[in-house]
């Protein structure tokens, strides 16, 4: 049996197939990444520069900006040199770097979502005591986790891969590498590969769950029990928004990845694009649009940009 090193690179099935259709797409995914960069490195300039923005929920709101960045990045620079070059395939170490940093960004922004979860939860329902219990240094150690969760989620499943063989011409059906995908394309055994992704991802997804579904739970309970507050009023408002942004990234992410493998279509490569690229696009565009605070420091940096031009 042969292994990896006689495999010079996988051909991406889906953009190679898209042949009438390759421009339209590849223009689509130039904007949606263009959108991308501006309104997260927007929200992460807003945050460091106004002194009002420098609270705990926007210390996360930042992470998550970098986290939404550095996974559309994934994808978007590989496409567009495929279709420059016009080669439809990747190498192996080059798809096992996609697979490390996809991990890695998606780990990150389960956990930190949670986080964000657990900190509208202190917000809401212990407003007094909210600067006391969610510090600067809390944020650093939740966040922090988060990052070495995702991280050694990512390098257990990569390291793992280094036990497959690939022996023929491997064909990845999507538009770029994924480790389920991945392991697909191996003929050698991969039950424990397969294995680990059920128990790592089921020991993640269940913590993230119940820390959310316990969060929001108290955070409703309270909000139904007090409904003229207008301070927790405020506060749910910004609860919608990572609502949104949890459901649109949880849908995205389960659709694609508890499907039937075998019958995976270019539709499929398309729902891969979306949690990996147009669910960063929407969540600047989420939380200014339902964040007064946030449109506020952005009134005031125009402003004050505009007085200094003139001056």
């Amino acid at each position: 049996m042969g292994n990896k090193s006689e495999v010079p690179g996988f051909l991406l099935f889906d953009m190679s197939e898209l042949t009438d259709s390759q421009f339209s797409l590849l223009l689509l995914i130039f904007l949606i990444y263009l959108m991308t960069l501006t309104g997260n490195l927007l929200i992460i300039l807003l945050i460091n520069t106004d002194a009002n923005l420098q609270t705990p929920m926007y210390f996360f709101l930042e992470n998550l900006s970098i986290l939404d960045i550095c996974m559309s990045s994934i994808p978007a620079p590989h496409l567009f040199y495929s279709y420059l070059t016009q080669t439809f395939s990747i190498t192996y170490s080059n798809c096992r770097v996609q697979i490390f940093f996809l991990m890695l960004f998606a780990t990150t922004e389960v956990c930190l979502l949670a986080m964000m979860s657990y900190d509208r939860y202190v917000a809401i329902c212990y407003p007094l005591h909210y600067i006391n219990i969610v510090d600067k240094k809390i944020c650093a150690i939740l966040t922090s986790c988060a990052w070495i969760i995702g991280l050694g989620y990512a390098l257990v499943h990569t390291l793992c891969t280094l036990r497959l063989n690939f022996c023929y011409v491997a064909i990845i059906k999507g538009f770029f590498c994924e480790l389920y995908q991945l392991i697909q394309t191996s003929c050698s055994d991969s039950f424990i590969n397969i294995l680990i992704i059920y128990v790592m991802a089921s020991v993640v997804g269940v913590i993230a769950f119940f820390t959310i579904s316990t969060s929001y739970f108290r955070v409703f309970r309270v909000i139904l029990h007090n409904k003229f507050n207008k301070g927790r009023t405020k506060g749910f408002s910004t609860c919608t928004s990572h609502l949104t942004v949890i459901i649109i990234f949880y849908t995205t992410f389960i659709f694609n990845y508890f499907q039937p493998k075998t019958n995976r279509s270019a539709a499929a490569g398309l729902l891969s694009l979306t949690y990996s690229m147009f669910t960063p696009c929407l969540n600047p565009i989420i939380y200014s649009l339902r964040n007064t605070e946030l449109k506020n420091a952005l009134r005031r940096t125009l402003t004050n940009r505009r007085f200094v031009f003139l001056k």
